[in-house]
């Protein structure tokens, strides 16, 4: 995530520096990571923009905090200021996806959802394939002569139709 927000600010000051606009002096005095020279509208910005609210989210998007560690008290009291009033709403992800977007969901939700309360039981799955809103497992370990092998199948869907598709159907193949 570091990257990509380097690459916006490059380009945010590069627009900046052709307008002739420069940065203020004030913005040195706000520096909250002397390490990595992040400032305090850095870390409000992206926290808002980004819906984060822990220091190492903060510290993925921007660094801040990665170094010395001197700075995580002030990124916590800029997140308790900022969030003071209510908790972020993450957004909603269940928005119109692409369809990389949408294997890419449900490939996260199988790897942190679902796998580690299958494995904590001695089972596992498989993704076989994703073809529109059908998503082919197969049940590996102990879910393979499990009786409640069809109770696990429709957990799995109703798990992923609740956080990447209402539509999604999960077949065993």
């Amino acid at each position: 995530m570091h990257c990509s927000v380097m690459c916006r600010e490059a380009l945010e000051a590069a627009i900046a520096n052709y307008r002739g606009e420069g940065k203020l002096l004030e913005e040195k005095e706000r520096l909250v990571c002397q390490c990595f020279e992040v400032t305090e509208d850095k870390i409000r910005r992206v926290a808002i923009e980004n819906h984060l609210t822990t220091v190492e989210e903060i510290t993925n998007y921007t660094k801040a905090g990665g170094g010395c560690g001197s700075c995580i008290q002030r990124i916590e009291e800029i997140l308790k200021d900022i969030w003071a009033i209510k908790v972020p709403e993450m957004p909603n992800i269940k928005k119109r996806l692409t369809n990389l977007q949408k294997i890419a969901l449900i490939q996260d939700v199988i790897e942190k959802e679902i796998r580690p309360r299958l494995q904590a039981d001695g089972g596992d799955l498989e993704l076989i394939d994703i073809d529109g809103n059908r998503v082919i497992i197969a049940l590996r370990a102990m879910c393979v002569e499990c009786p409640m092998g069809g109770v696990t199948v429709n957990n799995i869907q109703e798990k992923l139709r609740e956080l990447v598709d209402e539509n999604i159907v999960v077949e065993v193949g």
